[in-house]
């Protein structure tokens, strides 16, 4: 959308069996954001509003595109995407007790339209904590930050 290039027919991707994933491309890419949740709230309304279909492409699809159905995408699905014996524990853990979050009637309707990246407490990356409790455990934020903002000037002469 930000780059106006058209939207993907997902819904007849998936339903032709092509396997859909669902990401993020941060500020390298177009959409400067880093929240999957949001995503998965964009891809699921895009496409309900560009087919005049409230079932287009509902909360549970939506949700696998940005886990199992992702994994597929990269043929990856033996080793990630969903948590099963002999797959790398990779796991958020979500607090459910913002406004956003309340009441609760689908786990996958909330996913996918009322949560928010900033609702993720923890996270868990092949069996390692790398955040807990919204803390940064394996990367120096601070440092993270100053240097992106040393590349800034870099980035913005390659723009023009």
């Amino acid at each position: 959308m930000m780059l106006a290039s058209g939207v993907s027919p997902v819904p007849d991707m998936r339903a032709a069996g092509v396997a859909v994933g669902l990401g993020t491309d941060g500020p390298a890419g177009s959409n400067n954001d880093l929240d999957l949740m949001e995503e998965m709230d964009l891809a699921a309304k895009l496409a309900k509003i560009t087919r005049n279909n409230p079932l287009a492409l509902n909360a549970k699809a939506v949700v696998e595109m940005a886990t199992i159905d992702g994994a597929k995408a990269l043929h990856m699905e033996k080793e990630i995407g969903s948590l099963e014996v002999g797959k790398k524990a990779d796991i958020i853990l979500i607090g459910l007790d913002a406004p956003n979050a309340v009441p609760m009637y689908d786990v996958y309707a909330q996913m996918a339209y009322a949560l928010k990246g900033n609702d993720v407490e923890t996270v868990m990356i092949g069996g390692r904590v790398v955040m807990r409790d919204h803390k940064l455990l394996t990367v120096k934020e601070d440092e993270a930050i100053a240097k992106a903002r040393e590349y800034r000037p870099k980035i913005e002469a390659s723009l023009k």
